[in-house]
């Protein structure tokens, strides 16, 4: 270890002696996040989560503490009066000293720290049909539990977010403000994008127009979000709470479809090869409305193949319109990785366009 490395442990496990006082025994970096720094912080009898957050991204971190605590304080309560036949967890938000939810650093940086769930895993690729399943419950067993938390309660720390025309608006005020090696890779994207931006409305219409009513989402449910029970695999808990927010839950429905049912995961780089399968879409649903079809309705229905359709374009117009940015929101490793995952989510757009009937099929069937 070289001294700059030396001094950056020394000045973590100052940051990590914020919200502990027992003995730390090692800290890792921890996780595969795009946005926020971790760190898995071992203790003598246990464990917990350390996060510097990205205040290029949560300009309102305090708001975001907020939000989570409010979050899993409601879904605590809930579970104190449920007798779930399974095991069920939520993160919890860890205090400094002085009873703060956050600590911020001689340098100005903003940091938290969550518990750890233990004795679980996660996965980047759904594993199997079963797996699939549990995926699905968990998502429906959140929105479950938030399901009575009002809206208005929490504050909207990500305007914007989620919002398809916005997206549309950035990457036209980029794309006018930049000069761009025009590659067969970018002119497929830009032709891509092109052609859809009349349909990328159809969520906002519907919720402007009160068909699909505002409630609080998760805004990230990917399937590495969902923690399993390591011996049973079992779905115990989602995680990653930053953009819990008032929204559409479609969006979350559609960001969980998209990245669990992609066998390739979004980071491949063989993204010609990339396809939506059905069979984990089905699974994912039919695990999501054992627990959700209490709440749905007829609208909410009604729009969940656009939902599954819009979310993997708006992710992959998100990774574009920052690779054409030069980079400044997702964390990259290379300087065409935000293109690729683009090229990554507009071909699963394409895969599950090219199969709308099967897909609509599958969830009349399940309701």
């Amino acid at each position: 270890m070289n001294q700059q490395q030396a001094e950056s442990k020394n000045n973590l496990e100052k940051i990590a002696f914020q919200f502990t006082k027992d003995t730390i025994k090692d800290m890792q970096s921890f996780g595969s996040g795009n946005i926020n720094d971790t760190f898995l912080v071992t203790l003598s009898r246990s464990k917990f989560v350390l996060q510097r957050i990205n205040t290029q991204v949560f300009r309102q971190p305090e708001f975001v503490m907020q939000n989570i605590y409010l979050c899993t304080q409601h879904v605590e309560n809930r579970l104190s009066k449920l007798q779930l036949d399974r095991r069920w967890e939520t993160p919890r938000v860890i205090f400094t000293h002085d009873h703060q939810n956050h600590f911020i650093d001689e340098s100005g940086a903003f940091w938290r720290a969550i518990s750890f769930i233990e004795n679980s895993r996660s996965y980047d690729t759904i594993q199997n049909l079963a797996h699939a399943e549990e995926i699905g419950y968990a998502l429906g067993m959140f929105h479950s539990l938030i399901s009575d938390l009002s809206p208005e309660k929490l504050t909207d720390t990500l305007e914007g977010f989620h919002i398809t025309p916005l997206y549309l608006q950035q990457f036209d005020q980029i794309l006018a403000e930049t000069t761009i090696s025009r590659s067969s890779e970018v002119n497929y994207c830009l032709g891509f994008i092109h052609d859809r931006q009349p349909w990328a409305y159809v969520l906002e219409n519907a919720k402007r127009s009160g068909k699909l009513a505002l409630r609080l989402m998760h805004g990230d449910p990917k399937i590495n979000n969902i923690l399993m029970d390591a011996a049973t695999e079992k779905a115990i808990s989602v995680i990653d709470l930053d953009t819990v927010k008032p929204g559409l839950i479609h969006y979350d429905i559609g960001d969980c479809l998209r990245s669990g049912c992609n066998a390739f995961g979004e980071e491949t780089q063989q993204w010609q090869s990339v396809r939506f399968e059905p069979e984990l879409c089905q699974g994912i649903l039919r695990g999501y409305l054992t627990v959700a079809n209490a709440f749905l309705t007829d609208a909410d229905y009604f729009y969940l193949f656009d939902a599954i359709r819009l979310i993997a374009f708006e992710l992959g117009l998100r990774f574009f319109t920052d690779y054409l940015a030069g980079n400044v929101y997702f964390k990259t490793t290379y300087p065409e990785h935000n293109l690729i995952r683009a090229l990554v989510q507009f071909q699963l757009t394409q895969s599950i366009e090219s199969q709308e009937s099967l897909i609509r099929s599958i969830i009349s069937d399940l309701r």
